[in-house]
């Protein structure tokens, strides 16, 4: 037979017991209080808001905002009233020097004649061929006598393209889907800053001319 609990013993168990539940209602509130509510949740997004997905709303490339290769912000408004060609761009590729190439001889040919501005973005997402930092790849423009304009390297594809890529890439795809494909993708940009075409990486610079021809 189970000892009996003295009627002391048993005062003291209750009032034990009181008390920790007590200080149980006292610290629920606290836990309740530390969580943010749902208008809460709403409110903080509202105030931070989702930058990177602004691009769905927008209707031209005049509408975004790049760095360029030394890090100044640049809004692409300053590409007003002119067609444009938007490519990115890599060192080491197959590609490199006949991209290079030809898209120097069209900026000289068309650039002060025509108004044509080509925007060239570095990116390191294919084969790693575009590996240098700001510095490496304006020493290397430099030796090929680059004058058009070059941005910081940038991601085209993934979550951390930039919006400008995700807006381009969306208004026209490529043989397999948005995604860029592989280095020196072209996207031929109209006067108001809508895109008209796009190009993939083996269709050479001097084969857009009859299509910029159409757009002057």
């Amino acid at each position: 037979m189970p000892p009996r609990r003295s009627s002391r013993n048993k005062k003291v168990a209750e009032t034990t017991e009181l008390n920790l539940e007590k200080e149980a209602e006292l610290e629920e509130p606290a836990k309740k209080k530390s969580r943010p509510s749902k208008k809460q949740k709403e409110q903080e997004t509202e105030t931070t808001g989702d930058q990177s997905e602004e691009w769905q709303n927008v209707s031209s490339i005049h509408e975004f905002k790049v760095k360029d290769i030394n890090g100044q912000e640049i809004s692409l408004e300053n590409y007003k009233d002119h067609v444009c060609i938007i490519v990115n761009v890599a060192s080491r590729c197959g590609h490199t020097k006949s991209n290079y190439e030809q898209f120097v001889e069209l900026y000289d040919k068309y650039a002060e004649e025509k108004g044509l501005r080509i925007l060239a973005f570095p990116c390191n997402q294919f084969g790693g061929q575009e590996p240098g930092d700001s510095k490496k790849i304006c020493e290397f423009i430099k030796k090929r006598n680059v004058k058009f304009d070059i941005f910081e390297k940038t991601d085209v594809n993934g979550k951390n393209a930039h919006p400008l890529w995700k807006f381009m890439k969306q208004k026209i795809a490529g043989p397999k889907g948005n995604n860029i494909d592989w280095n020196f993708t072209k996207f031929i940009i109209d006067k108001e800053g809508h895109v008209v075409e796009r190009h993939k990486s083996s269709v050479k610079p001097l084969q857009l001319v009859e299509s910029l021809e159409k757009l002057w």
